[in-house]
C-alpha cells in the first residue's frame, strides 16, 4: 500500500482486507458522497435512503480500513460523528508474484525471541492479546511470554537475535546478506515528524543507520489488533538492509562501506542481528519493532542469504 496526500495505491497481494472493504455498493456510494463533502451518519442515511444502522455498520468498516476520516463533534443533541473521505483517488494494482529464488535461504525470527537486550524506558512489549509484563520496566523483557510479542519498543539500547548461519552448509558463494523488519521511531503517543537513528549490527559489526522519519498513528495498522489504543504506535516502514561485496545499503541507498568479508561469517556458527538506537545518536528518537499481528506487514525479522 502506498499513499501520497490523497492518492492511494493498493495491490492485490498485500492489501486484500482494504480491497474487501471496497467490495460493497453501499460503501462505494458512501465514499462517493464523502469525497465531495463531510457528512454525519444521519445525513448519509438520508442521502442514500438507507437505515441509519446500515450506514453506521458500513462506516465502521471503512474507518477500520483507513478509507475515511471520522471526528466526533458536539451537536445540539449530544455528539455526532462527522465523516470524510481519506483519499480522492484509489488505484488497485494486480501483482504478478515472482517465484522464490532457488539460491536464497530465508529465516524469520519472532521479534520476542531475542537472545540479548539492553533497553531504556519508555519501553514495553505486547502480544496480539495484551501487554507483556509491565510498561516502562526493562526487566519485562525477561518475561517468558516475550516469545509471543508482536510489538516491542524502547528509547535507547538494543535487542539482539541469533540466527543459524546457513552459509556454512552450502558450497555456493554468498552474494548478499539481507535483513528486513518493520520499524518506526517511538515517542509517547505518536508523532509523524519524530526522527530516530536506528542502527543494525551483524556479529558485532555496525552495518549502518537508517533515520526513521516518525512514529505513525494516523490510522490503525493493517494487522494491529482492535484492543491496541489508537493513541499508540500503529505501524512502521518496511526497511531492508543489504550487505554485499560492494558495501551496505538500506533500500538501495549506501549507508556504509561494510562488506560481506568484514562480517567474517565463516568464523561464526550463528549470525547475530542487533537492532537498536545508540545513546549518542544524533536523533535518539526510540524504536518500535513490529512483528506478526501488528503493523502493515505481517512478518517478524527476516534474514535472507542470497547465493
Amino acid at each position: 500500500m502506498e499513499h501520497n496526500d490523497r492518492f492511494l495505491i493498493l495491490n492485490t497481494r498485500d492489501d486484500q482486507e482494504i480491497i474487501e472493504a471496497l467490495g460493497s455498493s453501499i460503501r462505494l456510494n458512501i465514499l462517493n458522497l464523502l469525497v465531495r463533502e463531510t457528512l454525519n451518519v444521519n445525513e448519509i442515511a438520508q442521502r442514500l435512503q438507507l437505515p441509519q444502522s446500515t450506514v453506521a455498520t458500513n462506516i465502521a468498516v471503512l474507518e477500520r480500513a483507513g478509507l475515511i476520516h471520522t471526528e466526533v463533534v458536539s451537536a445540539k443533541k449530544g455528539n455526532q460523528k462527522r465523516c470524510s473521505a481519506a483519499f480522492d483517488e484509489i488505484l488497485i494494482q494486480l501483482v504478478r508474484d515472482e517465484p522464490p529464488a532457488e539460491d536464497t535461504i530465508e529465516v524469520e525470527m519472532p521479534i520476542g525471541l531475542f537472545t540479548n537486550f539492553q533497553v531504556s524506558a519508555p519501553c514495553g512489549l505486547c502480544s496480539t492479546t495484551g501487554i507483556i509484563g509491565y510498561l516502562d520496566v526493562p526487566d519485562s523483557f525477561l518475561n517468558p511470554d516475550r516469545m509471543s510479542a508482536g510489538l516491542l519498543w524502547f528509547e535507547t539500547g538494543f535487542v539482539e537475535y541469533q540466527f543459524p548461519n546457513n552459509s556454512l552448509y552450502t558450497h555456493k558463494p554468498l552474494k548478499a546478506l539481507e535483513v528486513s523488519a518493520e520499524l518506526s521511531s517511538e515517542t509517547p503517543g505518536t508523532n509523524p515528524n519524530w526522527l530516530s537513528d536506528i542502527t543494525l549490527w551483524i556479529n558485532g559489526i555496525e552495518v549502518g543507520t537508517w533515520t526513521s522519519p516518525g512514529d505513525f498513528g494516523d490510522r490503525r495498522g493493517k494487522f494491529t489488533p482492535e484492543w491496541w489504543k489508537l493513541e499508540g504506535s500503529q505501524y512502521g516502514l518496511l526497511k531492508k538492509w543489504l550487505v554485499t561485496d560492494a558495501g551496505s545499503f538500506v533500500d538501495g541507498v549506501q549507508v556504509s562501506s561494510v562488506t560481506l568479508p568484514d562480517l567474517h561469517l565463516k568464523e561464526h556458527h550463528s549470525i547475530r542481528v542487533r537492532l537498536g538506537v545508540k545513546e549518542d545518536a544524533v536523533h535518539p528518537g526510540g524504536i518500535n519493532i513490529f512483528g506478526r499481528g501488528f503493523g502493515n506487514y505481517n512478518q517478524a525479522i527476516i534474514l535472507r542469504l542470497h547465493f
